[in-house]
C-alpha cells in the first residue's frame, strides 16, 4: 500500500502546478481560519499559509528547490503586485502632497532605525558580516530586498525570510499598538505599514480604507527606492 502511494506521489510532487495549488490552497485555508478567528492579528493569513505549506513540504519530504521550482510563478508575481500598489497611491496624491514634509521625516527616521537596528543586533549577537548585510535591507519590500542582498554580499534567502517575517510581525502588532496610542489616522497607519512592514503589512492595512492603502503603497515605494540607494554605499564603505 505504501509503495503504491509513493509511486503515485513521486510524479505528482514533481509537477509545478501541484505546488502552485498547494501554496494558493494554503493561503485560502489561512484566510478562512483568519475569518473564524474574527480577523485576529495573531491569525495572520500569510503566517498561517507559510506554516501550512511548510507542513506539506516537510511531510512529503520534498526538497525546497523542488517546491520553489514548482511555485516560482507565485514568486514572480511579487514584482507586478508591488507595482500595482501605485494605483491607490495615485488616487490619494492630494493627501500625499499635503503631508510631504512629515512623510520625509518619518521615512528618514524609519530607514535609519531599520538599518542601524538590523546591523547592531547582528553585531551584538556576534553574527557574521554577511548576516549583517542580509539584515540591513529587511524593511524594503521583498523583491527589492532580495536583489539588494545579493548585490551587496548578503544572503538573499535569509533577507527574504527576514523581510516576510518583519511584515508579519508588523501586521500583527500595528493594530494593537496604534489602538494603545490612540492613533486612528489612516494615513499614519498606511505609511507606517509600508515603511516598517512592507507588502504583508500593507496588504493588512489596506482593509482599513483606500487612503490607508495609498499611503502604504507610498511607504513601500519610497522606502524601497531610498534603501536601494543607501545600501550599496553602505556596503562599499563598510567592509
Amino acid at each position: 500500500m505504501i509503495d503504491t502511494i509513493e509511486a503515485a506521489w513521486s510524479p505528482l510532487a514533481a509537477t509545478p502546478l501541484f505546488w502552485i495549488v498547494v501554496t494558493v490552497g494554503s493561503f485560502l485555508a489561512a484566510k478562512r481560519l483568519n475569518r473564524i478567528c474574527n480577523g485576529s492579528a495573531a491569525a495572520n493569513p500569510v503566517l498561517l499559509a507559510i506554516l501550512l505549506t511548510a507542513v506539506v513540504v516537510a511531510v512529503s519530504r520534498v526538497p525546497y528547490p523542488t517546491y520553489f521550482a514548482g511555485a516560482q510563478f507565485i514568486n514572480f508575481l511579487l514584482g507586478p503586485t508591488t507595482v500595482a500598489l501605485a494605483v491607490p497611491m495615485a488616487r490619494n496624491m492630494r493627501h500625499i502632497k499635503s503631508t510631504a514634509p512629515a512623510l520625509a521625516l518619518a521615512l528618514t527616521v524609519g530607514l535609519l532605525v531599520s538599518i542601524s537596528s538590523g546591523i547592531g543586533l547582528v553585531w551584538l549577537l556576534g553574527g557574521s558580516h554577511a548576516v549583517a548585510l542580509s539584515m540591513a535591507p529587511k524593511n524594503a519590500t521583498t523583491p527589492i530586498a532580495i536583489v539588494l542582498s545579493q548585490q551587496i554580499g548578503g544572503l538573499p534567502a535569509l533577507t527574504a525570510t527576514l523581510a516576510i517575517l518583519g511584515g508579519i510581525i508588523s501586521a500583527m502588532i500595528r493594530r494593537h499598538l496604534f489602538s494603545f496610542l490612540s492613533i486612528d489616522d489612516h494615513r499614519t497607519h498606511g505609511f507606517v505599514a509600508g515603511v516598517v512592514g512592507s507588502g504583508v503589512a500593507a496588504a493588512e492595512v489596506s482593509s482599513l480604507s483606500g487612503l490607508a492603502a495609498g499611503f502604504a503603497a507610498l511607504g513601500i515605494a519610497l522606502n524601497g527606492a531610498v534603501t536601494a540607494l543607501v545600501m550599496p554605499l553602505l556596503a562599499v564603505f563598510w567592509h
